[in-house]
């Protein structure tokens, strides 16, 4: 039943998407309906909610040393029929698997480990697997095993071999059990282990001392002489009865490695279930690192910031590839559903250069409910106090060890009509949005990988004053905006890992996009149309040795743009090749250089390079120090990026180059950026504080400035003076209580640009937030959260040359806004019902729109937005999932 349903909604899905009829979707006749397909979804589900179970785990030692071990062993695992996850523990050695409902063995496990190169307790790896590793995985060899040590235990070990055993205590019969969590210890020093659930354990052989101490609670201490090393089997007697105590590591829902040159903030799933995540530009509820607001009082349209800039300076990728850029740079965030990402790798300032050269303010890479590992079905529902409707599916299915693929689809709807501020104006754009991946990986043998997918979307919304009708050929009547939108996307991936130098891989991206937008605001039109195509080759291998990594390639991206503003036509291609090159120096322990430069080419720029400089020093195990430098360029796409002006009477002027081939008659942007980052673990009684400090400056050097200051006018030119933005955060994470964390951030921006003649603040942009998180967890499957953040006052741009009636404030008002939210999971979160509220203070920007009496006047102006348009919204929904 389950699969009719899912059938019927693709073939319904993919003739909307691919066949469009007619440009107005919300009034067509053939429009679908979302309503009835959420409901089915929910009835051919409610059987296998009730049937479905968690899956057998199993445990396995693994012998392997490092983070590309744990890649690998991870990788091979799921390479393993039955498989539904995997995690290897670099620390005990342990490979954790929980079992599909397809058969599993574990002989077939231990064979797949054994052919990548890894020793089990059951098979041993063969000499020429074990040889293919890659140099820094030589878990046999005693100075590789040295070098991985942490330094303590590097000062002791002198590398005199591998000593690994089983601890028993005596059983009935004379039969032996394992001893589960023994202490293992040489005398006198503090190299250590403990065991596992089979009593094993692995160590240094240190030859100096040779008495190995074996302890346990309830058994009398034992001193074992160790003449040399290899394998042993102790048997500890007397022995009492205990009750079972279980440890478990709680990991943060948001990570920042210490080991990676580049700061990096890893948003898990656990993080973006904290809120309802609906897409990917409400994904940042709990991130104080960034900032969500609106483009306009009319359509809806979010944008986010980062370091006091807007999303347009912000590098969006998708799992490594360029996704929202172009006419979609501000609507493309809204194409990505919440319920579908995996995790969102987040980096302020400069990133890497094998990611391209658009990068200014920072890097988003969005990673995607893969096809070869995670639940095999996660089904997410939605609805909030608006009757905004939601739903989302995520399908998976490994044909064999081979061919793996993914089917995810998203929809929604909201036609319900709210103006809660009665100025006569919808609250809500009326809207409805369909949008599908499917997605193929291929795992081959000899090191090959691939995978290939297509993406469509089909989006359309209605605002404006209350009664508008799309439809009504009069225009004049009521005021109203439209945006009608249809996108096509496809990607391919292919990367090899050499059998004979495993530390070198190649790879390739390839993608192609198609985007079609209509839109309407009052009496003025956009529609716009995108081509564009991306590939992008790299090469990856070492010099010498792993101290030394480079990366290089070949990239090449083309746009073809065509849009429409009445009766203004701007039409222009961009065609970029480059070469890229990234070295990474590890000659010290502590200290990591990564410098890379790309040399590009434009056909309407010219050629340019792009430096990115990064460095990282460890103070300490628990204390880090970064810095980074780069240089970013960007071909401004001026009326997607400010969609927000059109909704207003203002004029919209050009002041560039009219005769030149520019976009726009506009030079590229070009900005340098700098920054600092330091992190460190404090530990505070049983728990680390984790304390960030990040200070960056972003320095234009040509930048095209959005005028909003002369009072009906909105003028588009290039930078003649100093424009930059300066932001300082401080940000502190601890787990007060068990399972009790709190998250506080203050953050100060800097941020002005030159306005004609006068360096000014950017408007709509706060200079302080101060942030608060808590969450709470219980153990029985309650989950807590809430959210207090506070936005100082934003800079309005000048309206003095309105009419009294039509004029603001110099500066808007500070003010508070809190999200809450409450989940219960069962079958330890397989089933989730959740329940929040948004604004919760119901705090709302007073008479966002000017003249909304008067659409059709002269000071119409719906873009001066620094608040919440919206009050209070509640909202409900489920997560379900079968592993």
């Amino acid at each position: 039943m389950v699969g009719l349903i899912i059938m019927s909604f693709w073939q319904k899905a993919t003739s909307c998407v691919l066949f469009p009829e007619g440009r107005n979707i919300l009034y067509r006749q053939e429009m679908i309906n979302y309503k009835k397909i959420i409901f089915s979804l929910f009835i051919g589900l409610s059987p296998v909610w009730l049937l479905a179970q968690a899956g057998t785990v199993h445990t396995l030692w693994v012998d392997g040393i490092c983070g590309m071990c744990k890649d690998r062993i991870e990788d091979a695992a799921y390479g393993v029929r039955g498989v539904a996850f995997a995690e290897w523990n670099v620390d005990t050695r342990i490979l954790t698997i929980r079992q599909s409902p397809e058969p599993f063995s574990e002989v077939e496990a231990h064979s797949a480990l054994a052919a990548v190169g890894h020793d089990t307790r059951e098979v041993k790896a063969s000499d020429e697997a074990y040889d293919a590793l890659h140099a820094c995985c030589k878990y046999r060899d005693s100075e590789v095993v040295a070098a991985h040590a942490p330094q303590e235990e590097s000062a002791h070990s002198e590398g005199h071999g591998h000593l690994h055993g089983t601890v028993y205590e005596p059983g009935k019969r004379g039969r032996k059990a394992p001893l589960i969590g023994a202490n293992v210890t040489w005398a006198g020093t503090s190299i250590g282990a403990v065991t596992d659930e089979k009593g094993f354990f692995e160590l240094d052989y240190v030859e100096s001392t040779r008495q190995l101490v074996v302890s346990y609670v309830g058994f009398p201490t034992d001193t074992v002489l160790i003449s040399q090393d290899g394998e042993v089997e102790i048997v500890l007697s007397g022995g009492i009865d205990l009750e079972e105590v279980e440890v478990t590591h709680r990991r943060r829902s948001t990570e920042v490695s210490f080991i990676d040159p580049i700061k990096v903030q890893r948003i898990g799933e656990k993080e973006l279930a904290k809120a309802a995540c609906c897409n990917l530009s409400e994904s940042f509820e709990t991130t104080p690192s960034v900032d969500v607001g609106f483009t306009d009082a009319v359509t809806g349209t979010r944008q986010i910031q980062m370091l006091g800039l807007s999303s347009p300076y912000i590098q969006i990728a998708r799992e490594n590839m360029p996704d929202v850029r172009g006419l979609a740079v501000l609507h493309g965030m809204e194409y990505t559903p919440g319920p579908w990402i995996s995790s969102i790798m987040l980096n302020m300032g400069a990133g890497s250069v094998v990611n391209g050269f658009e990068g200014i303010a920072g890097q988003i890479n969005v990673e995607l409910h893969k096809p070869e590992a995670g639940p095999r079905l996660f089904f997410n529902a939605y609805t909030n106090a608006m009757q905004r409707l939601e739903g989302n599916l995520s399908l998976r299915h490994s044909f064999n060890e081979r061919w793996h693929t993914g089917l995810l689809v998203h929809a929604k709807q909201q036609q319900r009509r709210f103006d809660q501020n009665n100025d006569g104006f919808l609250d809500n754009p009326l809207s409805e949005t369909l949008t599908a991946i499917n997605r193929w990986k291929f795992i081959g043998e000899n090191g090959l990988m691939g995978q290939f997918g297509v993406k469509a979307t089909r989006t359309g919304s209605v605002s404006g004053q209350f009664g508008f009708d799309p439809d009504d050929a009069d225009h004049n009547k009521l005021w109203g905006a439209t945006h009608d939108a249809e996108r096509l996307e496809g990607w391919f991936k292919m990367g090899k890992v050499f059998e004979n130098r495993p530390y070198a891989s190649i790879g390739l991206q390839v993608s192609a996009t198609y985007h079609n937008q209509d839109s309407r605001f009052g009496l003025r039109n956009y529609s716009g149309d995108q081509r564009s195509a991306y590939v992008n080759l790299i090469y990856q291998t070492i010099i010498t040795d792993t101290r030394h990594q480079i990366k290089t390639g070949l990239s090449y991206q083309w746009d073809e743009f065509d849009e429409q503003l009445d009766a203004r036509v701007f039409a222009r291609t961009e065609s970029v090749p480059g070469v890229f090159g990234e070295y990474t120096w590890k000659g010290v322990e502590d200290f990591t250089v990564v410098a890379g430069l790309r040399a590009d080419y434009h056909n309407l720029y010219g050629g340019f390079l792009t430096p990115r400089l990064h460095l990282k020093y460890n103070l300490s195990e628990t204390a880090v120090l970064r810095g980074a430098a780069g240089r970013g360029q960007r071909t401004a796409n001026v009326i997607m990026e400010n969609i927000g002006g059109l909704a207003s009477a203002r004029q919209i002027q050009f002041i560039g180059q009219p005769d030149s081939d520019l976009p726009f008659g506009l030079e590229a942007e070009v900005a340098w950026n700098f920054g600092l980052n330091y992190a460190q673990e404090i530990q505070l009684g049983e728990r680390p504080l984790l304390l960030s400090l990040d200070a960056y400056r972003t320095n234009f050097e040509q930048q095209v400035v959005a005028d909003y200051e002369t009072a009906g006018q909105l003028s588009f030119y290039n930078l003649t003076g100093a424009s930059y933005s300066n932001s300082l955060q401080v940000q502190a994470d601890y787990e007060v209580l068990p399972r009790w964390d709190l998250r506080m951030a203050y953050r100060f921006n800097d941020v002005r640009m030159t306005y004609e003649d006068a360096l000014l603040y950017k408007p709509l942009v706060a200079r302080q937030r101060a942030f608060f998180n808590t969450a709470y967890e219980t153990r029985n499957g309650w989950a807590f959260d809430a959210t207090l953040s506070w936005q100082g006052p934003k800079r309005i741009p000048n309206t003095t040359g309105n009419p009294p009636e039509y004029q603001l404030e110099a500066e808007s008002p500070d003010f508070f806004l809190l999200n809450a939210q409450v989940t219960k999971s069962w079958k330890d979160g397989l089933f989730e019902l959740y329940a929040g509220g948004e604004n919760l203070l119901n705090f709302r920007q007073e008479d966002p729109i000017l003249s909304s009496n008067e659409p059709f006047s002269p000071y119409f102006d719906a873009s001066m937005v620094w608040g919440p348009i919206f009050g209070r919204n509640l909202y409900a929904g489920l997560r379900y999932r079968i592993e």
